[in-house]
């Protein structure tokens, strides 16, 4: 199963959340299956995403997209986002 990790720099978490619960429904059309979203302790305005998706095709289209650049730049991306696509290899015991 593929994932895909952003993580990136907000200008506002409040205003950035607004668009990222906004976008969720084309996350989901697009192959998104579930996610989870992190903050730094260090940092309430850095954040993780991380989510699982259908396949590496869909993941790999959507996260080159317009339209998920534009939403980013909209919402208010201070900086340029990392972004990985990982494939799930183990999952580790505690």
């Amino acid at each position: 199963m593929p994932y895909l990790l952003i993580r990136h720099t907000v200008k506002d978490f409040q205003r950035w959340k607004t668009h990222f619960d906004e976008h969720a429904a084309t996350r989901k059309a697009s192959g998104s299956k579930s996610g989870r979203l992190f903050r730094s302790s260090e940092n309430p305005n850095e954040i993780v995403a991380l989510f699982e998706w259908d396949d590496l095709a869909q993941v790999t289209k959507f996260s080159t997209s317009e339209n998920l650049r534009a939403v980013m730049q909209e919402a208010g991306v201070s900086e340029y986002p990392d972004i990985y696509l990982l494939d799930d290899v183990e999952s580790l015991p505690a």
